[in-house]
């Protein structure tokens, strides 16, 4: 039996969780279904259409299966991916009494699901809780499973672990100390928030995992208490349910079995995976310095554990495999280079397109491939450049950030912390990218994915890697108070350590700007500052523009061109390549009469960037709309004024022209705000205007009158105090030159 995905819900009576919702999965089903057995409703979900086929089992009722984010994505595009809710957890069913959550019906239920798949064999992968259950499955449908693989198995195995066993989970303690806190009462009778926390804390030993921790305490609160009793009495063979010794099940599985655990669980301990490789003759891989959570916390490794196993275990006929291949000698290839631009606003692609023409001027033998999204995809694509195929495989940075922002608010921050999913899915993208491409040079234009987990995971580096941000050091916004603060100094302190242990993963580390251009500001408690480390650890190419700014004779040229005379006065307002900027056009609008009549002459040209449709906004007299400029900067250097978002790029281009402006940062955006705020007041460049001032049509009609004071069209430059330099690409460029 199945049911439409919407009706999911109300079949279940699933709460949503609290506070924000979760982000939209990276890679949405292609099939969903819900199938009831013995009275539960278990939703199903199927990724991926060819391939073999990899079943995620569930795990304790305390994660649904979102638990597998990290790992959907990367498998799909390889193989084809069954997932479902488990009894008691995410969109499922929950059945009173602990028999209804013994291990016979989770692997019961796994067998329903394959069949309402139309699945007839899998690969099963069992988590925790879920290992025994895949040890059930394989036991008893061994015509189904052709693999399993067991991670950090929770299994009821004869190892002892003394810290758990001290407190029986059935009876009231006079303590609620460590594990004394895993207990029926203390859940029931008040204490479950303080265990969630507790448990989760345990899973994640691993430093810096405060966001792996942060799902981990959320999802258990989609749960009740009682249903979390219930699942774990009939995991213990408690309250009248018959427990089934695992070590027999163990003996009839044939299949073939890989068990990952990590030594430092903190859950179950490394004794329990020993016990149930040897017990099913399987192979053992123990991961040192890791706990509990590992598909969420080292998700790169599972993720190419799993594929690998896959491949040795499912007959090699059934695996699709290249018919032919082709390998060149070292001394006759062309040098290549992957060149990865961030897509979030399209002012990091006029940077690297200025970076890349300088860098071919040292080798024009220089082949470059382009991984990156849309909009950067068009803006590469009018340049004449190649974009790699896989760049379609890649998740939507803008689409997500956009779906953090309202009302001109974007807590960058958090929006970053939040797209952990699709970090991983993108970096396993160009994993497979260059374990085929045979690149002389990586560039990543912060590209924060590849950076982090090729620090977490160095064996992958198999060319010179160059990293260039505009930025460095995450800031807390001060309404974020004390807990904002430590979430910012445990980000800084992870990638301090990252570079400290690991320098050899960059080759070049490109600061796009100058020493003074970093904010002179501590990375947290007992950490360095963020120049002096910054300066330490960096070479800086000084800003890159991409463009020579215009002369009083060329800027007069252009206007002309553009449509415009010596009398009018023009005013171009633009928000920057993603779609968060909507809210402060339609303020920007709004002022527009008011400023007509306090400026003759005034006409507005609103740009609205490739993710923003032009007819979305109000008509209003004096005003010309069009969607994707390419050469923006063009109109940038005619302008006698320009209203725009608080974007480094833009703003760095109207600085470098000498054109008046007003910007207005993003609420909660920490870059905007701090960073690019703190280099434009360096330079002497633009005004700075709250979003509070710009909502208020008065008052921003008043400020654009006042800005364009400072200049005129053919007049003196604004008040510009540092020209921006014209050769920042060159110089960048003479240092990635170097690594090829």
């Amino acid at each position: 039996m199945s049911a439409a995905p919407e009706e999911t819900a109300r079949m279940t009576g699933r709460r949503e969780p609290e506070g924000r919702p979760w982000p939209a999965p990276v890679r949405p089903p292609d099939r969903t279904g819900v199938v009831v057995r013995d009275g539960v409703a278990l939703p199903w979900a199927v990724h991926g259409t060819s391939g073999p086929t990899v079943l995620l089992l569930p795990t304790w009722s305390l994660v649904p299966s979102r638990f597998w984010k990290s790992q959907v994505p990367f498998l799909a595009r390889h193989l084809r991916v069954v997932t479902f809710d488990g009894r008691g957890s995410g969109a499922a069913g929950r059945p009173e009494g602990a028999a209804a959550y013994a291990d016979v019906q989770y692997a019961a239920d796994a067998a329903a699901v394959l069949d309402a798949t139309g699945t007839e064999r899998a690969v099963v992968v069992g988590y925790s809780s879920g290992a025994a259950w895949a040890v059930h499955l394989a036991a008893d449908h061994p015509d189904r499973v052709q693999g399993v693989v067991a991670i950090a198995a929770s299994c009821d195995l004869a190892v002892a672990a003394p810290e758990r066993e001290r407190y029986a989970w059935d009876t009231r303690h006079d303590t609620t100390e460590g594990w004394a806190k895993y207990n029926r009462a203390y859940w029931l009778g008040g204490g479950y928030d303080d265990y969630v926390d507790f448990f989760a804390r345990r899973m994640f030993t691993e430093p810096h995992s405060t966001k792996q921790v942060e799902d981990v305490v959320r999802w258990a609160h989609e749960i009740s208490p009682r249903t979390l009793a219930d699942t774990t009495a009939g995991r213990l063979g408690l309250d009248g349910t018959t427990r089934t010794p695992l070590e027999p099940v163990c003996a009839r599985v044939t299949c073939p079995v890989l068990v990952v655990h990590g030594e430092q669980d903190a859950i179950r301990p490394a004794a329990v995976g020993e016990r149930l490789a040897e017990l099913t003759g399987g192979e053992l891989v123990l991961v040192e310095g890791a706990g509990h959570g590992l598909p969420a916390r080292d998700p790169v490794r599972i993720n190419l554990l799993l594929r690998e196993f896959v491949e040795r275990t499912v007959p090699a006929a059934t695996v699709p495999r290249a018919r032919r291949r082709t390998w060149t000698r070292a001394p006759s290839r062309h040098r290549r280079a992957l060149y990865l631009s961030s897509p979030i606003g399209l002012g990091h692609a006029r940077r690297d397109l200025a970076v890349a023409r300088a860098l071919r001027e040292h080798h024009p033998d220089l082949e470059i491939d382009w991984l990156t999204q849309h909009p950067v995809t068009r803006v590469l694509a009018d340049a004449g450049e190649r974009v790699h195929p896989a760049s379609a495989w890649l998740a939507n940075e803008s689409a997500h950030v956009e779906d953090e922002s309202a009302d001109h608010d974007l807590h960058a921050f958090q929006a970053i912390r939040r797209m952990d999913e699709l970090m991983v899915s993108n970096f396993m993208v160009f994993a497979d990218v260059v374990e085929e491409g045979r690149y002389d040079l990586v560039v990543g234009d912060e590209a924060w994915d590849v950076d982090h987990f090729l620090h977490e995971n160095p064996e992958l580096k198999r060319f010179s890697f160059a990293w260039m941000t505009d930025f460095v050091g995450w800031v807390p916004m001060p309404d974020g108070g004390a807990a904002e603060a430590a979430l910012t100094a445990d980000r800084n302190a992870e990638m301090i350590e990252q570079r400290a242990r690991y320098r050899r993963v960059r080759d070049r580390s490109v600061f796009v700007g100058n020493p003074a251009d970093v904010v002179d500001l501590p990375f947290g408690p007992g950490l360095p500052g963020i120049r002096e480390w910054t300066e330490a650890n960096f070479d800086f190419a000084g800003y890159v523009t991409g463009f020579v700014p215009p002369t009083a004779g060329e800027r007069a040229a252009l206007r002309h061109g553009l449509g415009y005379g010596p009398d009018d006065v023009l005013c171009v307002v633009t928000v920057g390549g993603s779609g968060v900027g909507a809210p402060l056009l339609r303020h920007v609008l709004d002022a527009v009469p008011l400023a007509r009549r306090l400026v003759d002459g005034l006409r507005v040209l609103v740009v609205t960037g490739p993710r923003i449709d032009p007819a979305s906004l109000p008509r209003r007299r004096g005003v010309t709309y069009r969607g994707y400029v390419p050469d923006l900067h063009r109109y940038l250097g005619a302008c006698d004024l320009a209203v725009v978002q608080g974007g480094l790029t833009t703003c760095m281009e109207l600085a470098a022209a000498g054109r008046p402006f007003l910007y207005v940062p993003l609420r909660h955006h920490f870059e905007q705000n701090v960073h690019v705020r703190h280099r434009l007041e360096r330079y002497g460049a633009g005004r700075c205007v709250e979003y509070a001032q710009a909502c208020d049509p008065d008052a921003l009609a008043a400020a654009m009158a006042a800005e364009l004071a400072t200049g005129r069209a053919g007049g003196p430059l604004p008040r510009t105090v540092l020209p921006v330099e014209t050769d920042g690409a060159a110089r960048a460029a003479a240092m990635l030159a170097e690594l090829l």
